[in-house]
């Protein structure tokens, strides 16, 4: 069974840029589909990107198309989610999935989940 940590979470600028890494534990994490997630207070779970098993295929929220980038390193068994021109609506926890299957934008299509890092766009 695969284990998901995020890690990079932070308190930045509006226009900063920021990093998150997800590192997973255990076999077979090449065969999943990975996705970010994001949850801000009072709302409701938001998919902001996932990435298929091979890292060919991207999918975006429209939100931030252009201004992130999710990439995976099979290798390492990182996926990473490059965050640029962060503004204050991006203030969320930030949660890393994964699933066997091809999976989508519902959170209900993933049933592996990290424990979430916070990121924090203020002046």
């Amino acid at each position: 069974q695969v284990q998901l940590v995020e890690s990079g979470g932070g308190l930045v600028q509006p226009g900063d840029s920021l990093t998150l890494s997800c590192a997973a534990t255990g076999s077979n994490f090449a065969i999943h589909y990975v996705a970010w997630f994001r949850q801000a207070p009072g709302k409701e779970r938001e998919f902001v990107a996932n990435i298929s098993w091979t890292g060919v295929n991207t999918v975006y929220t429209d939100s931030v198309k252009g201004r992130f980038t999710i990439s995976r390193d099979n290798a390492k068994n990182m996926v990473y989610l490059e965050m640029n021109n962060l503004k204050p609506e991006d203030t969320a926890v930030y949660y890393c999935a994964a699933d066997r299957k091809m999976a989508g934008s519902d959170p209900n299509d993933y049933q592996i989940w990290g424990q979430g890092t916070q990121v924090t766009v203020s002046s």
